[in-house]
């Protein structure tokens, strides 16, 4: 606000203050000191929450991607594989425990879950993390899953897993006991 105050003042050519800015400028100050709020209340980022072009988020939220060329063509498969593969397989292997889910891509609802967490897996295993843990996740999953009637599922692996190891004996556990995995691999 004193900004544009001073730069109509400059534009003016009117280089002293005249009595009309004085009273502008003391008004300016009795709001200041007063703990009134002149502006808009601040975000939690220390940015005013301004409105972005189609004016339906602030600017403190993560925008989404807008793609170079607006008009490009979406081809059938990638519009109709959530359809046409609905469920995937999401398996977490951390140091102490192992657990997998099968996710509807369409509705986000997990349809099975096992875990060794869980207290009717964790007292039958020795250990939480090791290969046979892993094959037991994969055996509880496939169970759970078929009383789901869900037969098919697809896995694809994080950025940072390599389908080796723990990771290929649950999805090998799940083929094993009657679940046909499509694992796509980068």
């Amino acid at each position: 606000m004193f900004k544009l105050l001073l730069r109509d003042i400059w534009n003016k050519g009117e280089h002293t203050l005249s009595r009309s800015h004085l009273d502008v400028f003391s008004v300016l100050a009795r709001e200041i000191h007063s703990g009134k709020e002149l502006c808009g209340p601040r975000s939690f980022f220390g940015v005013e929450d301004f409105v972005d072009d189609d004016n339906s988020k602030p600017y403190t939220y993560m925008k989404e991607k807008k793609s170079k060329n607006p008009h490009k063509h979406v081809s059938f498969k990638q519009r109709t594989i959530a359809y046409m593969q609905p469920f995937t397989l999401d398996v977490f292997i951390s140091k102490r425990f192992v657990s997998a889910s099968i996710t509807h891509r369409v509705t986000s609802k997990q349809v099975a879950v096992a875990g060794t967490n869980s207290k009717d897996i964790k007292a039958a295993l020795r250990s939480k993390s090791d290969i046979p843990a892993c094959l037991a996740i994969g055996r509880i999953l496939a169970e759970r899953s078929r009383e789901a009637d869900v037969y098919t599922a697809v896995y694809t692996p994080r950025e940072r897993d390599k389908f080796e190891g723990k990771i290929r004996a649950v999805v090998q556990s799940l083929i094993d006991n009657g679940i046909d995995i499509k694992v796509y691999l980068n």
